[in-house]
């Protein structure tokens, strides 16, 4: 008897499972590497604590920044509350280039003395930022700027 075609078919499945075997092997020995806990380089590394992120530096009493302040003591105090009915009062201040919109005073008389809170915005050359404050009406009948923070 002659043979005339030799069948290649099983010859073909076992180089198949041997590649995909060989692949298999190979991925489990690289990637076991990045779920391993042993296998991590840099697991006696330290961790830095001297640098900081996230943090801003609180803004240095200027000249300018008092002058700010100033002007919108001045503008605050200034406004006739009944007639603004909620409307904001803009402030500018020619010697720094600063502006604002005051757009919250809120008076009170609770302690006896006359008292404004207040809410604006600073626009600067540093950028924009919202700012509480309060002033209270002195018995010499001067405006006393007891508190303008940053808000956070």
């Amino acid at each position: 008897m002659e043979v005339i075609a030799k069948s290649t078919v099983h010859t073909k499945r076992k180089l198949v499972k041997g590649a995909m075997m060989a692949i298999a092997i190979f991925s489990l020995f690289t990637l076991g590497g990045c779920v391993g806990g042993g296998m991590d380089t840099l697991s006696s590394a330290k961790v830095d604590r001297s640098v900081s992120t996230g943090t801003v530096p609180t803004a240095p009493v200027t000249a300018d920044s008092v002058s700010d302040e100033t002007t919108v003591r001045n503008a605050v105090t200034s406004a006739d509350l009944n007639k603004l009915n909620g409307q904001p009062v803009p402030w500018a201040n020619a010697s720094t280039g600063s502006a604002g919109v005051i757009d919250t005073i809120v008076e009170n008389n609770a302690s006896g003395q006359v008292c404004r809170q207040f809410r604006t915005t600073r626009h600067s050359y540093d950028g924009i930022a919202n700012f509480f404050g309060k002033t209270c009406l002195l018995t010499d009948g001067e405006w006393q700027l007891l508190s303008f923070q940053q808000a956070g």
